[in-house]
């Protein structure tokens, strides 16, 4: 792998990390705010807090294309349930716009899907692109 290729790779999965700990740390504070009290929306802020913290590190630990999909699809997931809360409700709980820190958090979480696919897609062409012998890389 070119080592511009790996650095953007890299950055990319580093940048996807640090904006799954931001949604985390959105979801902790507001589970620590308030949200605890809703019946089965609190205990989900703070697993997705807790998860997102996990999931964040083990992210840069192990610098893989499949740690950066589930950090994609962890941000999808977390996007996706404040969606259908406010378009629909979600377990009896309807969220708004308007909520504290909603669109900070959907921003966050859109964002991070984008930077972690490209981290993904860099990492996994990385592995398949084989080095000529004799290149100068």
């Amino acid at each position: 792998m070119r080592l511009s290729r790996r650095i953007g790779a890299l950055s990319c999965l580093a940048v996807g990390a640090c904006l799954v700990a931001g949604s985390a740390a959105i979801h902790l504070h507001l589970w620590a705010a308030g949200y605890r009290t809703v019946p089965t929306i609190g205990p989900l802020f703070l697993v997705q807090g807790a998860s997102g913290i996990v999931l964040g590190v083990l992210m840069v630990v192990f610098r893989r294309a499949i740690a950066a999909l589930a950090g994609a699809g962890f941000l999808a997931a977390t996007a996706g349930g404040f969606l259908i809360s406010v378009s629909r409700g979600l377990f009896g709980f309807h969220d708004t716009f308007a909520a504290p820190l909603a669109t900070l958090s959907l921003a966050i979480e859109s964002g991070g899907v984008v930077v972690l696919v490209v981290a993904a897609a860099l990492l996994r062409s990385s592995r398949r692109a084989p080095v000529p012998r004799g290149s100068a890389r």
